[in-house]
């Protein structure tokens, strides 16, 4: 979408009002200066004087999608089983970060720009927890050396906790999001990931959130998850 009609829509100026803004050097997308004609994609983080734009009479959206395999993290429209068609919510929302083709569980989906970047800073220390099925026992020695960090990527992963949930089961809780991380750290151990699942993000759990379905995050939840992120 053309970073006009992006802000326009949220009713914070008008088209043409966006041009003076870009202009003036005031608007950037994911923290570069933004040009004239420039495109926003699903997931960017778009701000004015290097702060989120007020949402209006627009309502904030907030999701929680427990997510089958096989749906995509994208709204490509292009893309078959691509998120936003799955979830069908009759207002522009987007996903927040990604949970690849392969794995199922909690994703976050929300029309509020304002909160993508606080979540998905790895410095942050945001919690993601996972259950991950393998290929083969899980040793003391895997449970060691996944909880120290994994050389993937050319970097070496940040430390984190991990358990042995039963003979081929463990759960993990990260605080960054590198692509395919845990498939990555499992493979370089020696392990192949049989079936990945994320039960939580932050204080946002699945809650008997049955597979497939999605609901909206309740006041609670919602004020906690806010007040943790600021």
């Amino acid at each position: 979408m053309r970073i006009n009609k992006y802000i326009s829509e949220t009713g914070f100026c008008s088209r043409r009002e966006t041009d003076r803004l870009i202009a003036a050097g005031r608007i950037t997308i994911n923290g570069k200066i933004c040009e004239k004609g420039a495109d926003v994609e699903p997931g960017d983080i778009v701000l004015i004087d290097g702060k989120a734009i007020p949402q209006g009479d627009r309502e904030s959206v907030y999701l929680a999608l427990n997510k089958p395999i096989g749906i995509v993290c994208t709204a490509a429209q292009q893309v078959k089983g691509n998120i936003i068609q799955y979830v069908n919510y009759p207002s522009r929302i987007f996903a927040v970060g990604r949970l690849d083709k392969a794995s199922e569980g909690l994703i976050l989906l929300t029309n509020d720009g304002g909160i993508v970047n606080k979540m998905m800073r790895s410095e942050h220390n945001h919690e993601k927890e996972y259950v991950v099925t393998v290929d083969k026992p899980v040793t003391d020695e895997f449970i060691r050396l996944m909880s120290q960090g994994v050389e993937i990527l050319d970097v070496v992963t940040k430390p984190c906790e991990v358990y042995r949930d039963s003979e081929n089961v463990f759960r993990i809780i990260l605080t960054q999001g590198l692509n395919l991380q845990i498939r990555r750290m499992c493979k370089a151990l020696g392990y192949r990931v049989l079936k990945l699942e994320r039960i939580r993000i932050m204080n946002i759990t699945l809650d008997q959130l049955e597979r497939g379905q999605w609901r909206h995050l309740e006041k609670r939840e919602l004020d906690l998850l806010l007040s943790r992120l600021e």
